[in-house]
């Protein structure tokens, strides 16, 4: 379905943003990953889905950065045809508590990333006359938890962004949408399911059945490829009429 068009997914080296960059490459999208940490690791597992693997370590909270990588898309690949928002990082503590400087990453990687990559992108998808742009937002782009201030704030935020865009395109062949995951297994998430176990005595099982029933009702981690799943069908022509949305995959987090 992608064959031909290049993605660029921002914070690809693991978890969320590798899953979506494999579920685009399948569909024969040329990738662009960007990430910190293994490269050769994910660089080898897109390219053996047979599609051209490139990668920019672009630091998101750095604008100048960021107009270098996309200069690299231009020069390298013929620019972006589908940009996937997925870069994030997070801190939790009350608000009084919380370091300034923590809260400036924050919104810098998590949100203002995101107005960096979709202006500069976001021309070349007009003129060539399709587009795709996906933000992994959160279900707190939705809803908020107590000691996540800023992530939350970046979340709503990005979320905000997400419909603006959509209706500053609405007439034009690029989507804009967010996908907002509950709770996903990644690295990140594991170390909170250790420490439960670690706190309460229990095996990871009931630490995982203890964390998920806080929050989302079907006690089942929501996973990468289920997300990379959804990417493939917004990019799809069935979902050239869904704009402006945030799509939960949260297993009921927000059913309420």
């Amino acid at each position: 379905m992608l064959k031909g068009k290049t993605a660029l997914v921002t914070g690809s080296t693991s978890g969320i943003g590798l899953g979506v960059a494999l579920a685009l490459a399948r569909e024969g999208a040329n990738i662009i990953l960007n990430g910190f940490g293994d490269v050769e690791g994910p660089r080898a597992e897109v390219a053996a889905l047979g599609v051209r693997v490139g990668y920019h370590g672009a630091d998101m909270s750095k604008p100048a950065d960021i107009a270098a990588m996309q200069a690299y898309a231009d020069a390298e690949f013929g620019g972006i045809d589908v940009l996937v928002n997925n870069a994030g990082i997070q801190h939790v503590a009350p608000v009084q508590d919380f370091p300034v400087e923590k809260w400036d990453a924050i919104i810098a990687i998590n949100l203002s990333s995101a107005f960096h990559t979709t202006r500069l992108a976001l021309p070349g998808m007009l003129k060539k006359g399709w587009g795709r742009i996906i933000n992994i937002a959160s279900t707190h782009g939705l809803v908020a938890s107590a000691q996540k201030s800023a992530y939350v704030a970046a979340k709503h935020g990005l979320v905000g962004f997400t419909k603006s865009i959509a209706l500053e395109t609405a007439t034009a062949p690029v989507t804009v949408n967010a996908i907002c995951p509950g709770w996903v297994l990644t690295a990140i998430v594991q170390k909170q399911v250790d420490a439960i176990a670690e706190r309460d005595k229990v095996d990871n099982a009931e630490a995982t059945r203890r964390l998920l029933s806080e929050k989302q009702p079907s006690l089942q981690f929501t996973t990468p490829e289920e997300l990379g799943a959804l990417a493939v069908f917004l990019c799809s022509d069935a979902a050239i009429n869904v704009r402006g949305q945030a799509w939960a995959m949260d297993g009921g987090w927000t059913a309420v």
